[in-house]
């Protein structure tokens, strides 16, 4: 069923076909069509570089793209599993697990320096700046790993209810140069059959680029402001034909107007279990509770603000079972998924005696 902006989607998340789901190595399929604003017009653009100009709209994790949760078994809600702030809680998730214990298949997680090989890994869509002004689609793959097997043929089906979070996209401009390098690859016969004009403006672009046209390097927020290039052009110069490359680059904020999903699916791994199996799992539970694990983010907020001389506070935070601690400086309100490692400004954290790092 479609489900509209900022609108609840139900789906299950075990499969009657399998006596036992395992959660861990499943996903979800969602396809969304999504309308990108942007507050600044990319109509600088010489025809040629139109094509080859590319940005990218994508999540660093597919699976911070749910921003709220509720788990269902039987029907009933499990306690402990409304969770407010999921994409916080997956943004931790991968910012403290290492590697080895990330979900590692296609198009799952974006690294900057990958969106410009237009590796497989990246989660996202590419627009070039003729789409600019189009409607993105897009497949989201999310990992789901509260917990491993679940014995659905024992226990019942288990359901989840999430919404979307279009605030955790993020962008990034492309490399001009790779990209336009790749779209002449592809194109490079349509490119030659279209006359020499288009060749001659391409060439051009890769002889008179500059590495002093500064733009935003690095993913930015959706809703966050970003020095993009709004304008290539090829202008002639002098009466003789000479033509020189001119680039602009302004501050360009992108934001979600709305989204559509028009599409979701629940692709469940599971195994069939024999008799005997399931047998001994009844008798297992059969004097103890089944529990089915629950996880939540919660956030706090510092009384004062971090200033240029640094931060002098104290804050009582109750725990209880916690795993991982997280401390966050966003330079923007609105960033939930990009922030800059303070680490790099000499900043050191003093904290029950010790200094992390040792060293500012």
């Amino acid at each position: 069923m479609p489900a509209l902006f900022d609108k609840q989607i139900l789906i299950s998340l075990s499969d009657t076909d399998h006596d036992v789901t395992q959660i861990q190595n499943s996903f979800f399929s969602i396809v969304l069509t999504a309308n990108v604003q942007f507050d600044n017009k990319f109509d600088g653009y010489e025809e040629a570089s139109k094509d080859g100009t590319v940005l990218f709209v994508e999540l660093k994790s597919a699976n911070q793209v749910i921003r709220e949760y509720t788990i269902y078994q039987r029907g009933r809600t499990i306690d402990g599993t409304l969770q407010n702030d999921s994409t916080t809680e997956q943004f931790i998730y991968n910012t403290v697990k290492p590697r080895s214990e990330k979900n590692n298949s296609k198009h799952i997680h974006s690294l900057y320096e990958n969106i410009h090989k237009y590796d497989t890994s990246a989660f996202g869509t590419y627009v070039t700046i003729r789409e600019i002004e189009e409607v993105i689609k897009d497949q989201v793959s999310i990992p789901y790993t509260m917990f491993t097997d679940y014995p659905n043929s024992l226990f019942g089906d288990l359901k989840i209810k999430f919404k979307i979070n279009s605030n955790a996209f993020v962008f990034a401009q492309v490399n001009p140069i790779i990209s336009m390098a790749k779209y002449y690859t592809r194109n490079r016969t349509d490119l030659m059959a279209s006359g020499p004009d288009k060749l001659k403006n391409i060439d051009l672009l890769f002889r008179n680029w500059s590495l002093g046209y500064q733009y935003t390097e690095q993913f930015t927020q959706m809703g966050c402001t970003a020095d993009l290039i709004t304008k290539i052009s090829i202008e002639q110069i002098a009466d003789n034909g000479l033509k020189n490359l001119m680039c602009s680059i302004s501050p360009v904020t992108l934001s979600i107007k709305n989204y559509v999903v028009t599409e979701e699916t629940a692709n469940m791994s599971g195994y069939k279990a024999t008799d005997d199996s399931l047998q001994g799992v009844r008798e297992f539970y059969a004097n103890r509770p089944f529990v089915v694990p629950s996880q939540r983010v919660e956030a706090w907020s510092f009384p004062t603000s971090a200033t240029t001389t640094g931060i002098r506070t104290q804050q009582n935070i109750p725990l209880s079972h916690v795993t991982d601690l997280c401390l966050l400086f966003p330079k923007d309100a609105r960033a939930i998924t990009c922030y800059e490692n303070p680490c790099y400004h000499n900043m050191q954290v003093t904290t029950c005696g010790r200094n992390f790092p040792d060293m500012p």
